[in-house]
């Protein structure tokens, strides 16, 4: 009898009970069928060789899209790919339904495919299990199954969240009741999480050698699932580990690799206390969510090392405030921005120095990225090792300049090319006998003063470029005292402009919750005023916030509060400013007119206010048109509320004294005196010793 003959009669055989042979070659894109095959695809009953395509068109769209996942997890598990098909004609109607089980034969990437086709009867119209009815609903349920595990997965922040989502997964129709995840360190398998099980019952499996004959080891070892449909199939290939699993009362178990990248991180056990057969659409479920699950643990693991990364980088580089200083109190608020590390380049610092005095510093380094993060910290080492050494404030920040220059700090721009990476910075050193500052501001905001009153003004501060930009760079120093009772705040710009603000916008917001809040007369109050100003911009915060809220900032945000202890405020309250107007800085009166309206913020009238604040800008630039010198204004209000004084005195060298003018209607000077006159209670001038005094008073109505 030859192999031909043999052949033949096979295929008799399988004819006679409907069922074809086939034979798809995925190399060459080929489909090879019998005469039976050929039938049960609408094709003349004769063997044949025909395209793919050929094929392709013989079955419904919606099955023929399954058969590519079946077959590759067939090919992956080594097992058998079965399918039910629908045979449709060229119209589109379904001629008859077959099962094809078939077995791939993998050669590296590629495979064949060989089995059978065979018809299966048809439902009868009335009955109440029609196949393709209930296959659609079971289609229907599983893919919205996927959608719903594979959005909790994503959305899962650590390893514990992810195992709880697995947990409370309900698959279609064959839910586990127990499940576990195995991990791999070094030949020891390790329980990452479990559910289902009791305290205590991963003991026998945790630090369990990876050549063990259990099934989590064997996939780890092989890469490949492993299913147990039965109690008996579990015993017969994993005898020793048997009575492990026996105790928990289970019938059927699936074990999975875990696998990201190509490489195995561990293992998945689903065990179900039912039956489950582990047909292929069953198993397609279980893979796609193992590889979900593998890429969720993943995800966390990365996470989860940047937050620990990220809250090392925080208690190295963000310092405490040392220890307390008689007489003074001080609060700090630091909370990054999110996508990433939960640092960036904002920082503030308290530094001793060797007069005994103390210094406040507070910056923001270009970015919100791991390399602004360590330049802050370079950044910072060298300002406080500059003010160690006694330098004065224009000192310290000309010296950090030089520093971050000679760093050649640089980044990628979005062009490929690089940028200078530049720093904004504020110091300033305090005298806590005197409540003496001295400020150097380079390109950072300003700082903001409340009185003890609660009026707060934005303090003029003379400041140069950002620390990096030009290394030989001079910053101007201003002073002012901190009198009892009153706060000054350091702030980044990130407190000021998130929420899409701007500078104006922004310090407005801010000032509305200086001025709300109690008087700042203890270590207790102030910390309270910080929560409140970070509060206002983002909601609740702790001293380093973290987490979900943190991910929302649009910006680092640094704020520093310092408040001189005292008395409150004097009987009668003063309030006052000091500005200072170089010949070179004539923007500087725009600055000088904001000071005296904060300055006048609760004024009874609102007209006397735009009275004084044109005075203050005739005043200060016929200084700067008609002197050489510089402008000095000094502002102060007295008196109680609907009774209030305003004097108003700029100061300059010249020993030139005003003189009314008459101008006429085109002239565009020559007003001042006139003004003068016309809008201020009292004004005159005081000669000195060098130079002249010219000032001016406005009365509250009722005073």
């Amino acid at each position: 009898m030859s192999c031909k003959d043999e052949s033949v009669r096979t295929e008799d055989v399988l004819a006679a009970v409907a069922t074809g042979l086939w034979r798809w070659d995925n190399v060459t894109g080929t489909v090879r069928l019998d005469g039976e095959a050929a039938r049960l695809l609408g094709l003349p009953p004769e063997p044949v060789t025909v395209p793919e395509s050929t094929v392709r068109s013989r079955f419904h769209p919606v099955d023929w899209n399954e058969v590519n996942g079946i077959v590759a997890l067939a090919a992956a598990e080594g097992t058998l790919a079965e399918a039910r098909l629908r045979v449709v004609d060229e119209e589109g109607r379904v001629l008859r339904t077959v099962r094809s089980r078939s077995k791939p034969l993998p050669d590296r990437t590629d495979y064949q495919l060989i089995g059978t086709l065979q018809e299966i009867a048809e439902p009868q119209p009335g009955t109440t299990a029609a196949q393709p009815a209930v296959t659609g609903d079971w289609r229907r349920s599983r893919e919205a199954f996927l959608l719903d595990a594979g959005r909790a997965l994503a959305e899962a922040r650590s390893t514990a969240e992810v195992l709880r989502v697995a947990a409370s997964l309900s698959m279609p129709g064959f839910s586990p009741d127990g499940l576990a995840v195995f991990g791999v360190a070094g030949d020891r398998l390790s329980v990452i999480g479990h559910h289902g099980h009791s305290p205590g019952d991963e003991s026998p499996f945790t630090e369990m050698r990876v050549d063990t004959d259990y099934p989590a080891a064997e996939v780890v070892r092989t890469g490949r699932a492993i299913y147990l449909p039965t109690p008996e199939e579990y015993k017969r290939r994993f005898p020793a580990t048997w009575p492990l699993a026996q105790r928990f009362g289970r019938m059927s178990w699936a074990f999975l690799p875990l696998i990201v990248a190509g490489r195995t991180m561990g293992a998945w056990m689903a065990a179900f206390r039912q039956p489950v057969s582990f047909s292929p659409d069953e198993r397609s479920v279980l893979t796609t969510v193992a590889r979900m699950l593998a890429q969720a643990l993943q995800r966390a693991g990365v996470a989860e090392s940047e937050r620990e990364l990220s809250t090392g980088l925080q208690r190295a580089m963000m310092p405490t405030l040392g220890p307390e200083i008689p007489g003074m109190a001080i609060a700090a608020r630091y909370v990054p921005t999110g996508g990433g590390l939960q640092v960036g380049g904002d920082w503030y610092d308290m530094i001793p120095l060797p007069s005994g005095r103390f210094a406040l510093v507070i910056g923001d380094v270009q970015g919100h990225d791991v390399r602004a993060a360590g330049l802050m910290g370079q950044l910072r080492i060298a300002v406080r090792a500059y003010a160690s050494e006694g330098h004065r404030p224009d000192a310290v920040l000309s010296r950090a300049s030089r520093f971050l220059a000679g760093l050649h700090a640089s980044g990628p721009g979005e062009d490929g090319f690089t940028v200078p990476r530049f720093a904004t910075c504020l110091y300033v050193e305090c005298d806590p006998v005197t409540g003496t500052l001295e400020l150097a501001r380079a390109g950072h905001p300003e700082p903001a003063v409340r009185l003890a009153d609660g009026t707060v003004l934005v303090r003029a501060t003379a400041g140069g470029l950002p620390l990096g930009i030009v290394p030989d760079t001079d910053y101007p120093t201003t002073r002012f005292v901190l009198e009892p009772g009153e706060t000054v705040m350091l702030c980044t710009d990130g407190l000021i402009e998130t929420g899409g603000h701007d500078l104006d916008t922004g310090w407005a917001r801010l000032r509305t919750v200086l001025e709300a809040g109690a008087p700042v007369g203890d270590a207790a109050g102030l910390e309270d005023l910080a929560d409140d100003l970070v509060a206002a911009v983002h909601g609740p915060s702790s001293h380093h916030t973290t987490g979900p809220l943190a991910d929302r900032r649009e910006d680092d945000i640094a704020v520093v509060l310092l408040s001189r202890q005292g008395a409150g405020p004097p009987a009668p309250a003063v309030r006052q400013t000091v500005v200072t107007v170089a010949q070179a800085e004539p923007e500087r009166i725009a600055g000088a007119r904001r000071q005296v309206r904060d300055l006048l913020h609760d004024w009874a009238d609102p007209d006397q206010v735009d009275s004084a604040v044109l005075l203050v800008s005739e005043m200060v630039t016929n200084v700067l048109m008609h002197t050489d010198g510089d402008a000095l204004l000094i502002a102060s209000a007295t008196g109680a509320p609907g009774s209030r004084r305003l004097r108003v005195e700029v100061s300059d060298a010249s020993d030139e004294l005003p003189h009314k003018r008459h101008p006429g209607e085109m002239s565009s000077s020559g007003r001042g005196v006139l003004l003068m006159e016309m809008l201020a209670d009292r004004w005159g001038v005081d000669p000195r010793g060098e130079g002249k005094s010219i000032w001016f008073e406005l009365h509250e109505p009722g005073a």
